[in-house]
């Protein structure tokens, strides 16, 4: 029988296998362990500590809204307001209430000022776009009422369901996905040996579907904390859990051990941290908004909470965000497999 054929399922294997840190010395060599191989791991627990407090600690610290759009009733009222509020909101004019209202109900801000009859201001919030947003707005409005010596009256027309009253479903269930994604990763890397690279591929696709469906149907119809639509919502979840999964093996099979600490950091610290949903994402500082909606954790967390409260209005974007990092991961994996699988069986110079 031809060697060659037996041990080409085997070369695959080897091919793709997330590489491994050499084996340190022997005490009968050396006299004593490498100082890596002490040092490493203790760098790697003490900077995932550190970034892990430091961002949900610390991104909770001061919140400051930047920017936040409102939508104002009038150009007069909307030029006041905006001189008053300066940088901490984005005023977009419209012509009454209604149209406020509209936009606010569209998702296309996250509140709405108008001016009564009686001449009190009347501001229309979303409670579903998250209780920190809500507090903030409220409070640069009633600032400046108090300044301009005007009563304002405040009205929630998106209000959080019954079951998430402090509107953290979609922060846990962003991190419990990304978590069961990135586990799934783990134990995939950890397969190498055992199963080719298409047979863990399916193993990870197959198994992010199961988690989506899975944790929509605990988060919806038997919690009745999410109240998006099951079907787009398990759709959602199996790609946050997909994009998590393909994203920790793209920086396992490339990093090889440190991979994982990586991925630790990107996905469930620095991702979940900054995904919106327990600081809003208009209150974050620089750096952490302009990443917030890039990484799959808040990409999922616009997406449930449109889903959800504003029926899909801008989850598009957000969906697409996910779709790309499962598949561009995917494909840099079975690229990095294929050159290695190319250099295997080149024939030595």
């Amino acid at each position: 029988m031809d060697s060659t054929a037996e041990t080409a399922p085997q070369r695959e294997r080897d091919a793709d296998a997330t590489p491994q840190l050499p084996a340190p010395p022997t005490p009968a060599a050396a006299g004593r362990p490498p100082v890596r191989a002490w040092l490493q791991p203790a760098v790697i627990a003490l900077v995932v500590v550190a970034a892990f407090i430091g961002c949900y600690v610390g991104l909770q610290r001061d919140p400051r809204p930047h920017q936040v759009p409102i939508a104002v009733s009038g150009q007069a009222l909307a030029s006041e307001v905006g001189r008053a509020m300066r940088d901490s909101v984005e005023v977009r004019a419209v012509a009454d209430a209604a149209a406020g209202r509209q936009a606010l109900e569209r998702h296309d801000v996250s509140a709405a000022l108008s001016t009564g009859g009686d001449g009190r201001l009347h501001l229309d919030v979303a409670g579903a776009d998250g209780l920190s947003t809500t507090a903030a707005v409220k409070d640069l409005v009633s600032a400046y009422a108090g300044g301009a010596g005007r009563q304002v009256t405040t009205e929630d027309i998106v209000p959080l369901v019954r079951y998430d009253a402090r509107g953290l479903a979609g922060f846990y269930i962003a991190f419990g996905v990304s978590l069961a994604g990135f586990v799934l990763a783990q134990n995939a890397l950890g397969l190498a040996k055992l199963l080719r690279l298409r047979h863990r591929f399916w193993l990870i696709t197959g198994t992010s579907a199961a988690i989506g469906v899975v944790a929509a149907a605990i988060a919806g119809p038997v919690l009745h904390a999410v109240p998006a639509p099951f079907v787009p919502l398990a759709f959602t979840l199996t790609l946050l859990s997909a994009a998590a999964a393909f994203a920790t093996k793209l920086l396992g099979t490339y990093l090889g051990p440190v991979g994982i600490p990586v991925a630790t950091l990107l996905l469930l610290t620095v991702g979940n941290a900054t995904s919106g949903a327990t600081t809003g994402a208009d209150l974050l500082p620089t750096a952490a908004r302009a990443v917030s909606g890039l990484l799959p954790p808040g990409a999922a967390v616009r997406a449930i909470t449109d889903l959800s409260y504003f029926h899909g209005a801008h989850a598009a974007g957000p969906l697409v965000t996910l779709a790309a990092w499962a598949v561009i991961a995917a494909l840099l994996v079975a690229y990095r497999s294929r050159s290695r699988r190319v250099r295997a069986t080149a024939p030595a110079p």
